[in-house]
């Protein structure tokens, strides 16, 4: 069969290069038909389908598998990766870097389809290698991000590398045997490791970081893959969740919320709510294992099905936010809200998308968001964890915030002084349909079970109660009524720091300390050779002298008889001193001296 010849990522890295040699239009229209053939290959090829190979003889290494978890992410990654390269081509992206981004699309295919661990990390390492081109790609200030967003999940990758390696040395397979990664160290070195891809609290930084900096269209591939990829790491190595793992998803929820209510940067804002919005897919990953302590099966399956229909549906809504404002910044060059206002008036299409991507992302009833965010914050409540459902309740108080904030700014309040155009056509074909799907899917929720990895009858969720609207509805009113109390103050709030600000500048002068230690040391040690060297090429060519300058720091008892004055013959000053000792005894003490120094040097 041609799946079996021609995997899903194997499709898209043979288009990545054809995007690279093949003129602009060819290569962005090959782009779009091998990504959205990848999603049509995720709907009809079978589960349990798979490829294995012997690596080295010692791994039997599934390169494709497919199961109800990797065909999801692979029926979002090819559709958002189709719409994502319509746009680059309509915002005038060029084919290098399409291609890249094709390339970085492709690894994370090889990552959700892999079948083991090995294979999993081989294609999360390439992951990083190829988002971090893309970054770099497009120069200028983009080229410190990519290196600090490469030094920090190269950081990541490695604990995560650590965690595999330690669980094979256990178990002995790098099959995913469904129990995910061994508990203890491997697990904890696991959880840190990935917790750099989903932007746990503290490991977050490089997102607003590495986000608003390359082409804005670059933004809509980055926005994607990393961090679902991440959250389905997660849940192959803790499948079974844990209760800290729920409450990190919380903590991200509030944290990204609020952070991003600081923020005048659009994309700066728009990459701090990926944090806050993963947090309710970690929360939903670890509520699976919290979920079977407290009451069996039903929301443990519950909580799973949340997590990954939350995972579906802010690839969508978050892909059109980034898209809405990348058209923004096409039409007007700017990226802060402080140079824009009363957009609306000119680009009406990309207003109304963006209040579709706006109310998905904050959960208001008839949207999708509000469909898997209701299934994740409803897990909680059933479990009784309150201080969970409290937070997850904050976090979503805090993403109606945010996004009217940016909503208002950009779009009501205002008139922006240039002469402004709304999307070209083919930027408004992808985003017109991006945002039809977050609407079918919060308006007919049962079209998101039917493609969850969990059927809709193992958890009998109804999305559309009186008590789930009436949250909906709370929610944005407290959020409005913010708003309105603060929007004076966020308008004028300047860029805030974040921990990035204390290790960037701890990594770079303790670097800098470290370096001219090491170089100091260094040349210490040299200029201490050069002189040992030097004395030693003195001592052999005047060994008169240099007896005679050894004998003056010995006791008189130990100094040798004094002569009259002998004729000089090594160059040096008359001596008196008389050796008993021919050129025999001379080359000896020399040789002798000589192996002492390649002993200590060696």
């Amino acid at each position: 069969m041609l799946y079996e010849l021609a995997p899903p990522f194997a499709l898209v890295l043979v288009a990545a290069v054809l995007a690279a040699v093949l003129p602009r239009t060819p290569g962005h229209a090959v782009g779009v038909l091998a990504t959205g053939a990848v999603a049509a290959l995720s709907w009809i090829v079978p589960e349990g389908t798979y490829i294995d190979v012997d690596l080295f003889g010692v791994f039997d290494a599934v390169v494709y598998n497919v199961d109800p978890f990797s065909r999801l992410m692979g029926l979002i990654f090819g559709f958002i990766g189709a719409a994502a390269v319509l746009y680059s081509y309509a915002s005038d992206a060029d084919g290098s870097q399409t291609a890249i981004a094709l390339s970085y699309v492709g690894t994370s295919l090889g990552a959700v389809y892999a079948g083991d661990w090995l294979t999993l990390i081989f294609f999360w390492e390439l992951m990083a290698v190829t988002s971090t081109l893309l970054v770099w790609y497009y120069g200028g200030r983009a080229v410190r991000s990519g290196f600090r967003y490469a030094v920090l999940h190269g950081i990541g990758g490695s604990l995560f590398l650590a965690a595999i390696v330690w669980h094979y040395a256990e178990v002995g397979t790098v099959a995913f045997t469904g129990g995910g990664i061994t508990a203890g160290v491997p697990a904890a070195l696991a959880a840190i490791g990935i917790g750099v891809n989903v932007g746990f609290v503290g490991l977050h930084a490089w997102l607003p970081d590495t986000y608003p900096s390359p082409h804005f269209a670059a933004s809509v591939f980055l926005c994607v893959f990393t961090t679902k990829t991440g959250v389905y790491g997660m849940y192959r190595a803790f499948p079974d969740g844990h209760l800290w793992i729920a409450y990190m998803g919380g903590a991200m929820a509030v944290f990204g919320a609020f952070a991003a209510l600081l923020q005048s940067d659009m994309r700066r804002l728009l990459s701090y709510h990926i944090q806050s919005q993963v947090g309710y897919m970690v929360a939903g990953v670890g509520l699976g294992g919290a979920a079977i302590g407290h009451g069996g099966k039903y929301y443990h399956e519950l909580a799973t099905a949340g997590a990954f229909g939350h995972v579906f549906n802010h690839i969508l809504y978050k892909g059109l936010l980034f898209m809405t404002v990348g058209v923004i910044i096409y039409r007007t060059g700017k990226e802060s809200l402080d140079h824009i206002g009363g957009l609306g008036r000119h680009m009406p299409l990309t207003a109304i998308t963006f209040a579709v991507a706006a109310l998905s992302i904050a959960g208001f009833p008839g949207f999708n968001g509000f469909v898997s965010k209701g299934m994740i914050i409803g897990a909680a409540d059933k479990k009784h964890l309150e201080a969970l459902w409290y937070l997850l309740l904050i976090g979503g108080v805090g993403t109606f915030l945010s996004f009217i904030k940016l909503g208002y700014f950009a779009f009501l309040e205002g008139e922006y002084s240039g002469t402004v155009e709304d999307a070209n056509i083919g930027q408004s074909i992808a985003m017109v349909s991006v945002a039809g799907l977050c609407v079918l899917f919060g308006l007919v929720p049962g079209l998101l079970f039917d493609i969850l990895p969990v059927s809709a009858e193992a958890y009998e969720y109804t999305t559309y109660t009186t008590g789930h609207v009436a949250e909906g509805l709370v929610l944005a009113l407290l959020g409005l009524v913010g708003f309105a109390i603060l929007r004076g103050p966020l308008h004028h709030v300047g860029r805030v720091p974040d921990i990035d600000a204390v290790y960037n500048r701890g990594f770079f002068y303790g670097g800098r300390v470290l370096v001219v230690g090491v170089t100091e040391l260094y040349a210490l040690l040299d200029r201490g050779a050069v002189r040992f060297v030097s004395a030693t090429y003195w001592v052999g060519a005047n060994p008169t002298l240099a007896v005679l300058r050894v004998s003056r720091l010995l006791p008189q008892s130990f100094q040798p008889a004094w002569t009259e004055e002998q004729p000089q013959t090594d160059g040096g000053a008359p001596s008196r001193l008389y050796i008993r000792a021919g050129i025999g005894t001379s080359i000896l003490l020399l040789a002798s001296v000589l192996t002492v120094v390649l002993v200590v040097v060696l």
